[in-house]
């Protein structure tokens, strides 16, 4: 079936077009999945709280190929002797600092400096780094733009906070589509029973995630006509978030994984 919908678009109807997301999900949601992909770092914990941290990592570096990220994170992780939260709890000054030679595209010393200072200063105070988005959600919330503008305001509530550092972690407010927080939250958020979402986030519903957007997804998503003009910011993602509700209202975001999978694995769209 796959053959024909993907060489005569213009045939696709509603109806057909779920069930090739269907199909092309299932296919991409399972746990051969994992290995290439950078949900394999958070993967590698059994701990809530370091899965936490180093899918919030891993999230923040999705710059570039995957096994490079991939890499990048393994690297970063030895560095905390595998042990995120504790680091992140009882790290010493001296200890510190030797992260602060780690870089990663544009993510440098300064960066590393502040998401080191923040994550103690949090999780001395708290469980789980789901309150961090979930205080700011309201009543009535169709989706996680509260929640994701409040983070991103809480997260640079210290003082001193680098203003450098904002490039790494997106809000609404500024228009982003906050594709790596999007895809974050998918991951903590989304439960089912093929393994690659963690799921371990209860107060915040699989209905209210958007989808994460970059250009592979996007290229996809414009060719299957999810999305029509919109650009690839905050409002594009909801609007490509709102069409997949019209396949599945409880569990949109499950689709990126067509998207993307589609995208990448299968250069879908691409121009020859």
């Amino acid at each position: 079936m796959n053959k024909p919908l993907t060489s005569h678009l213009s045939l696709l109807t509603p109806s057909n077009l779920r069930q090739f997301l269907e199909e092309k999900t299932d296919q991409y949601n399972r746990v051969e999945f994992i290995e290439n992909d950078p949900i394999c770092i958070p993967h590698s914990f059994v701990k809530k709280q370091d899965i936490e941290i180093a899918g919030f990592f891993a999230a923040t570096l999705a710059w570039g190929f995957r096994k490079t990220i991939i890499n990048k994170c393994r690297e970063l992780f030895e560095l905390m002797d595998n042990q995120p939260h504790e680091f992140m709890l009882h790290h010493s000054e001296k200890e510190a600092r030797t992260l602060l030679h780690f870089k990663h595209r544009t993510f440098n010393s300064i960066d590393m400096a502040h998401f080191l200072d923040w994550f103690q200063w949090y999780y001395r105070q708290h469980d789980s780094l789901e309150d961090a988005f979930t205080d700011h959600l309201k009543k009535g919330d169709k989706n996680v733009e509260n929640a994701l503008i409040g983070f991103s305001d809480l997260f640079f509530s210290l003082p001193d906070a680098p203003d450098r550092t904002r490039k790494h972690i997106a809000s609404p407010a500024r228009g982003s589509s906050c594709k790596r927080l999007n895809m974050y939250l998918r991951w903590m958020v989304r439960h089912d029973n093929n393994g690659v979402d963690f799921g371990i986030w209860k107060k915040i519903k699989p209905s209210q995630l958007v989808c994460p957007v970059d250009l592979h997804v996007e290229r996809v998503a414009r060719k299957l006509g999810l999305i029509g003009k919109a650009k690839a910011d905050w409002k594009g993602a909801v609007e490509l978030t709102e069409k997949l509700k019209e396949f599945d209202p409880k569990d949109p975001v499950k689709y990126d994984f067509a998207l993307f999978g589609l995208g990448i694995m299968e250069n879908f769209g691409r121009e020859d």
